[in-house]
């Protein structure tokens, strides 16, 4: 009985994890760059026969991981919004080393450095990319491959990277920016990957899907609190037979 009740203790908490992951989702599905959180869970059931009908709690092991897939690239026509088509992140540098984001909306700042939404500098292949006092954001271009040009001159260019096989190594560390923790692992150069200028990319997260998760976790979740009730009202059933 015990086991039972671990067991339903488990499948539970997995379930609140994922009920978190799919209301996080939700809350950020109009959230430029945003990449979804997703919780592949299984269960391991009870040995029962296969002729069993009745629900049988399992322990629910949780995997988490982001889902790096491509969100839309959504037209914005601001010359200083950016999107990444293909693999690929930009580069942000701070003072506790650089962080990785698919966000391309960019400003200037006083001193004419781009920046991201936090005011951090975002690299370029030679490091932070200046632009003249003079020039206006709507006098920056940038080509496809990241170079950028400021009233006609190139002053830089966008520092792409991947992580290829490594990516789901990637921790998000909030703002929609990912820190690698694992020092072993170095990004390399993004490839094939395009930069279209005056567009943002979408979140990924599918409403509908997100919504078809949640009445499946809510229902899941009130099958295990039934038999959770169940389980102590026959365990106090059999304490006041032993007791009686």
């Amino acid at each position: 009985m015990a086991e039972t009740a671990d067991q339903i203790a488990s499948s539970v908490d997995a379930l609140m994890q994922e009920f978190y992951s799919i209301t996080h989702n939700l809350a950020n599905v109009s959230t430029v760059g945003y990449k979804r959180r997703c919780n592949a869970f299984s269960r391991i059931l009870d040995s029962q026969s296969p002729q069993e009908e009745t629900y049988s709690p399992g322990v629910i092991e949780i995997n988490s991981a982001l889902d790096f897939s491509q969100g839309s690239v959504v037209q914005t026509n601001r010359p200083m919004d950016f999107a990444l088509s293909g693999k690929g992140f930009f580069v942000i540098e701070t003072p506790q080393g650089p962080l990785y984001t698919r966000n391309g909306t960019f400003f200037k700042n006083q001193t004419g450095q781009i920046v991201d939404t936090e005011g951090r500098t975002v690299a370029g292949q030679a490091g932070a990319i200046t632009v003249p006092n003079d020039v206006a954001p709507s006098q920056i271009t940038v080509s496809s491959d990241g170079t950028i040009s400021a009233a006609g001159n190139n002053i830089g260019k966008f520092r792409v990277v991947n992580f290829a096989d490594d990516q789901e190594k990637l921790v998000s560390v909030g703002a929609n920016c990912y820190l690698m923790p694992d020092e072993d692992v170095s990004p390399v150069p993004a490839e094939n990957v395009v930069v279209k200028q005056g567009y943002h990319e979408a979140s990924n997260v599918k409403i509908v899907e997100e919504l078809v998760d949640m009445i499946m976790v809510s229902r899941l979740y009130e099958a295990n609190m039934q038999l959770l009730s169940a389980s102590k009202q026959t365990s106090g059933s059999i304490l006041g037979v032993a007791m009686g």
